[in-house]
């Protein structure tokens, strides 16, 4: 069993707080399990699931049945709803439970899809929540060399671990070829790994997005999703895809959205901020389940964005600055792949390449253009040197090098 201490660190760090903790994340990544770990350093703890008819009808009997707790000595209990959102009057009914006991309890509500989905229904919960995601395995929490953030915001491009080139190789392929999500990686099986990714679209389409968003047209819905993996890697047009799919871009829009919300897929806009000529509109896609993508250079591209995109919410999430991540292209068609900002500001841009070594000449104009640092992730071991730019530098490396040293 791999031990999710990065997520237990998050934990720690803003549970001591009295808002309650949201807990979410695509499915099967281990959130369920990760509630009942953090329960038990609690001496009072209390597990309810939704999806239990026997806890249902215990909340609709008496809505604050939590408070009956036989409590083992005087410590705040934790309280864990589990799935809760799948309760249409949730938000409310969470708003009461805060607003009646935050100072006596403990609370953290996990779920499947994205719990702040229908923010225009009912009371917001503003305030009374942080917000805490959990990721399916990536080379950094699988990393003994992930370093602190601190040390990591003074030099992004420098001491990192070279040394553990065999492991991180050998993790590196795994995860491109059965992905992070835990069960499929741990068997390290790429049959396992068709049967599992094949089951959990339906779950996730039949089950979660049809249920909780009053989808119709699924075969349509499961359709447009099978166009996604070839498109990876590169801006998506929403008027493509609707004629693609004889279908209307607001409802392709919309689907997109929910793919996003139920953590399918994540989706990354362009950076314009001192950008001339930059495009404005068109965001890139890049899916949980990445090993069904079928170009080698695509595949490590949406490994690297997740990796990335795990880093930017960690980070957040601490309060460590207000991350996101972004890519670089202008209308000349000119493109670096990713771009870290804090806030306004650019923080890092990176580029990938599957095999090439030799410096994108596109991430030079760039980091001219932004000052900031740079890296030229590559897909193959024994990379790494640097190309002074001025005063700024370039770094080249192996991908799994520098990535399992992200904090």
């Amino acid at each position: 069993m791999i031990n999710r201490d990065l997520y237990k660190s998050i934990w720690s760090s803003i549970s001591a707080d009295k808002q309650m903790v949201f807990l979410s994340g695509p499915r099967q990544t281990g959130k369920t399990t990760f509630a009942r770990e953090a329960a038990r350093s609690f001496a009072n703890s209390l597990y309810f699931n939704w999806d239990i008819i026997s806890h249902k009808r215990q909340l609709v009997e008496n809505p604050y049945f939590f408070t009956e707790l036989t409590r083992k000595d005087s410590s705040q209990p934790l309280i864990i709803f589990d799935e809760i959102h799948k309760y249409s009057d949730w938000k409310n009914y969470l708003k009461g439970v805060y607003d009646g006991h935050a100072s006596d309890y403990k609370f953290m509500v996990s779920g499947s899809g994205r719990l702040d989905l229908y923010q225009k229904h009912g009371d917001s919960l503003a305030g009374r929540y942080f917000h805490m995601h959990m990721f399916p395995f990536t080379l950094a929490e699988l990393s003994k060399a992930r370093r602190k953030f601190s040390a990591f915001a003074r030099a992004p491009l420098a001491d990192f671990d070279l040394n553990n080139s065999s492991e991180t190789t050998a993790r590196l392929e795994t995860l491109l070829r059965v992905s992070g999500f835990p069960e499929p990686f741990v068997k390290g099986k790429a049959e396992f790994w068709r049967r599992w990714s094949a089951n959990y679209l339906k779950q996730v389409v039949m089950e979660d997005i049809r249920d909780l968003a009053d989808l119709k047209k699924t075969d349509t819905v499961e359709l447009l999703f099978s166009l996604l993996p070839s498109r990876v890697a590169s801006p998506v047009s929403v008027n493509n895809l609707a004629a693609d799919l004889r279908s209307n871009f607001d409802s392709v829009d919309r689907w997109l959205s929910l793919f996003d919300s139920f953590f399918l897929t994540f989706r990354i806009s362009p950076w314009s901020a001192k950008i001339s000529r930059s495009i404005l509109k068109e965001k890139k896609t890049y899916l949980y389940d990445y090993p069904e993508i079928p170009d080698p250079a695509a595949r490590l591209e949406n490994l690297i964005a997740v990796e990335l995109k795990r880093a930017v919410t960690t980070w957040t999430e601490l309060g460590y600055g207000r991350f996101s991540l972004h890519y670089l292209r202008n209308k000349e068609k000119e493109e670096v792949d990713f771009l870290i900002a804090d806030g306004n500001t650019p923080f890092l841009i990176a580029e990938v390449k599957l095999s090439d070594d030799s410096i994108s000449p596109t991430l030079v104009k760039f980091q001219n253009i932004l000052g900031v640092p740079a890296v030229q992730l590559v897909g193959k071991k024994g990379v790494f040197k640097y190309k002074e730019n001025g005063k700024n530098r370039i770094l080249v490396v192996s991908a799994h090098n520098w990535l399992s040293s992200l904090p």
